[in-house]
């Protein structure tokens, strides 16, 4: 059975991995998207973009409320 400090470093490790990993793929996402049949390029595309654009909220207004832009 493990310890809590050799836990606390296995999931060190594992996160500094996984970071690793991640970089390298996204270093190479255009590549791997230019490789894609563009169906499955816009799958994707779309499936990522959530993590690049916030989400837009709908607004609802009442009559005669003001309007505030920001």
């Amino acid at each position: 059975m493990k310890t809590k400090s050799e836990n606390q470093v296995f999931t060190t490790d594992l996160r500094e991995t996984l970071k690793s990993i991640m970089k390298s793929e996204i270093d190479k996402l255009a590549e791997t998207l230019e490789s894609l049949e563009p169906k499955e390029r816009i799958n994707i595309i779309c499936k990522l973009m959530p993590f690049v654009f916030p989400k837009v909220d709908t607004i609802n207004s009442k009559a005669d409320e003001p309007v505030k832009w920001d």
